[in-house]
C-alpha cells in the first residue's frame, strides 16, 4: 500500500474465513488505496465457475481510486461488502455473502462499483490501530442451555480476553456470569456478542464491568479485541475502541 506505482490491492482468499481476514486488514491497513478481497464459491472445474468472474470485478472494484474511501470491501457475486459488516451466510451458494441488516455498499456493473453508502466506523485510513507481531489470546464460547461454569473456566485459562456468544442480548447462564466476575477482577476482558442473527449488544447494568460488542459478529468481536487489549487493558478504554470501530 506505501508503492508509489500501486493503486489498488486485490487478496485472492478463501471464503470460510475471508471476513475475518478482510476485517482484520480494514483495522490495520492506514491507507486510501482500494483493498479488496475476493474468492470463489466453486471450484474452477465446476459447471458456471464463479472464479473469473470475482476476479476479474475485484480488479475492476480496485483500479476506482474512491473505492478507498469505503475501507477494506469484499467483492463477490457481483456485489460490494464492508468488510465491518460482511459474513458468509451459506456453505454452498454463490451468494453467500451479506451484510445482515446494513445491507451490502453496492453493485459491480458496467466494469466498475456502483455504491450506495459509506460505512461510519473507522477504519483503514482513520483507524489508529496497529497489528503486533504477536496478538493477545482471546477465545470465543458459545452459550447455549447446558453451558457451564466450569467449561468457560478451562476456556479462559491463560486467556487475555473473552467473547461470549450470548442468548438473546448477550445473556449467558447465572453460574457462568458468576464464574466469570472473579476473573474479570484478575483482569481477564470479557465481550458480550450475540448467536442472534441481527441485532445489537448494548450496555445493561446485570452485566457491569462487561464490554459490548454492539453489532460485530463473535468472529469480528475477537478480532478487535485482541487488537484493542494489544493497546490497553482498560475496560472503558476498549468499550471505547468497540463503540468506534
Amino acid at each position: 500500500a506505501d508503492r508509489e506505482d500501486v493503486d489498488g490491492i486485490v487478496i485472492t482468499h478463501g471464503t470460510d474465513t475471508m471476513e475475518e481476514t478482510a476485517y482484520f486488514l480494514d483495522l490495520t491497513v492506514h491507507t486510501i488505496k482500494p483493498v479488496v478481497l475476493t474468492g470463489s464459491m466453486r471450484p474452477a472445474t465446476a459447471i458456471s465457475a464463479d472464479g473469473p468472474l470475482n476476479l476479474l470485478e475485484a480488479v475492476q472494484a480496485a483500479s476506482w481510486p474512491d473505492l478507498g474511501k469505503y475501507g477494506v470491501v469484499i467483492v463477490m457475486n457481483s456485489t460490494v461488502h464492508s468488510a465491518r459488516f460482511v459474513e458468509k451466510t451459506d456453505t454452498t451458494h454463490a451468494d453467500t455473502f451479506k451484510g445482515r441488516q446494513m445491507g451490502c455498499l453496492g453493485y459491480m456493473q458496467d466494469g466498475r462499483p456502483r455504491l450506495y453508502q459509506q460505512p461510519l466506523r473507522k477504519h483503514t485510513w482513520s483507524s489508529d490501530l496497529a497489528a503486533p507481531k504477536e496478538l493477545p489470546v482471546v477465545a470465543i464460547v458459545y452459550a447455549y442451555v447446558g453451558l457451564t461454569a466450569d467449561d468457560v473456566r478451562r476456556l479462559a485459562q491463560g486467556k487475555a480476553g473473552l467473547v461470549i456468544t450470548g442468548l438473546g442480548h448477550g445473556k449467558m447462564p447465572e453460574p457462568v456470569w458468576q464464574a466469570l466476575q472473579p476473573l474479570m477482577e484478575q483482569g481477564l476482558v470479557v465481550v458480550r456478542a450475540a448467536r442472534a442473527l441481527g441485532g445489537m449488544v448494548t450496555p445493561v447494568p446485570a452485566y457491569d464491568g462487561t464490554v459490548t460488542a454492539d453489532s460485530l459478529t463473535p468472529q469480528k468481536a475477537k478480532i478487535l479485541l485482541q487488537l484493542a487489549l494489544a493497546h490497553t487493558t482498560d475496560r472503558e478504554k476498549i468499550q471505547a475502541i468497540f463503540d468506534a470501530y
